[in-house]
């Protein structure tokens, strides 16, 4: 295995306690994230379907660090996806704040050739995913 990063960073239009909400409001996910589905599985866990029924993966994951609202991290302990994810929000001022989400993921050696494609969709797909929810959180 080895560890592989990827990164995004957007401003919102948005103060960040709303955009804070809507990342932690895990049954939204559907809203702003592309093709995933998230729901609270217990008190630190929660569960993600990325992709189109019957073809993709449960993500499953428990939070290690739950700073409202600014951070929460996550650990992921499924099958596909193993490694941290984290966001991040940073007030820019009363209207406006930063979000970084980011994720450090294993990825088996056999998969390696392939990273450099799978990070810029992964990349393309989180940044997309990030400008939806700064539309949804200025409704």
């Amino acid at each position: 295995m080895s560890l592989r990063y990827a990164a995004v960073a957007v401003e919102l239009d948005a103060p960040a306690e709303d955009v804070f909400a809507l990342i932690t409001d895990w049954p939204r996910h559907h809203e702003w994230m592309f093709m995933t589905d998230a729901w609270q599985a217990g008190s630190d866990m929660i569960e993600a379907y990325t992709g189109i029924r019957p073809f993709g993966f449960l993500d499953t994951m428990t939070i290690t660090e739950w700073e409202p609202p600014h951070r929460v991290r996550v650990e992921h302990t499924g099958t596909v996806v193993r490694g941290e994810g984290a966001f991040r929000v940073r007030p820019l001022g009363p209207r406006w704040c930063r979000v970084v989400w980011a994720e450090r993921v294993q990825v088996p050696r056999w998969a390696l050739p392939g990273w450099p494609v799978v990070h810029a969709a992964t990349v393309l797909l989180a940044r997309r995913s990030l400008l939806r929810l700064g539309e949804l959180a200025q409704r």
